[in-house]
């Protein structure tokens, strides 16, 4: 039996009156929580900018694409880095579990003035027969002939990676591969010019994963807890038995 298991057999089961209390009582947690959040988003948003000089060009579906046509006339841009190297034959499992959170809010997002699509290094042919293998329907595009992916530190050469002088998640670090997960943010004003406003990777990426949201509510949790690596129960949705 897992630790998990035994944890869930010996919980205290109480009466409905001393339920409410202890849930009222670890609600006011739970608003102080909430307060908090919206206090770092807003410093989020109030950060400093950063100019992004450098021209990138992209293949994208309907051909090759700026990285200011990646705004699709909208203003604020959302990239999701999905791990997907040119040598990959398919794309990251945990990317894919991320990203089968993303068909159809960019249809809703776009209501905010955001357009919202993934980036990988992978060809765009690749990333075509892989989203459709996924049935996903989100815009991605391939940076394999640019250096969007190293620039915004998604991407490191095998030398910074073996070296551990890859400039991740703002230190040096040794990611386990050339790729990693992150989600960056960019604006576009009026002018034309472009900001890049922020970038998270690693846990900062955790809140986007709506599935792991909903395991937080459950009473296991997300279950974890003996498994390594954590994520090893993972599956591709189409690689799942049932």
């Amino acid at each position: 039996m897992k630790k998990e298991d035994s944890g869930i057999r010996k919980h205290p089961v109480v009466a409905h009156e001393q339920w409410v209390a202890a849930r009222t009582a670890f609600l006011a947690k739970e608003k102080e929580f909430t307060r908090l959040r919206d206090e770092l988003s807003q410093q989020r948003r109030e950060l400093p900018w950063e100019r992004v000089e450098k021209a990138y060009v992209f293949d994208a579906p309907n051909g090759k694409a700026t990285l200011a046509d990646l705004f699709a006339g909208k203003s604020q841009l959302i990239v999701y880095h999905f791990m997907f190297g040119p040598d990959d034959k398919a794309g990251c499992p945990s990317c894919s579990f991320w990203a089968d959170n993303f068909n159809g809010i960019d249809t809703h997002l776009k209501h905010r003035d955001i357009s919202f699509l993934a980036i990988s290094r992978a060809s765009l042919p690749r990333l075509e027969a892989y989203k459709q293998r996924m049935g996903w329907s989100f815009k991605w595009v391939s940076s394999n002939s640019n250096d969007f992916n190293f620039d915004f530190k998604a991407s490191f050469t095998p030398e910074e990676v073996a070296n551990g002088t890859a400039d991740w998640n703002y230190s040096k670090q040794k990611p386990g591969s050339t790729e990693v997960v992150g989600i960056s943010a960019f604006y576009k004003d009026p002018d034309g010019q472009i900001f890049h406003t922020y970038s998270c990777f690693q846990r900062g990426v955790d809140m986007m994963n709506g599935a792991y949201n909903y395991m937080d509510l459950a009473p296991k949790g997300r279950d974890e807890g003996d498994l390594r690596p954590t994520m090893a129960w993972l599956r591709r949705h189409d690689e799942c038995e049932d």
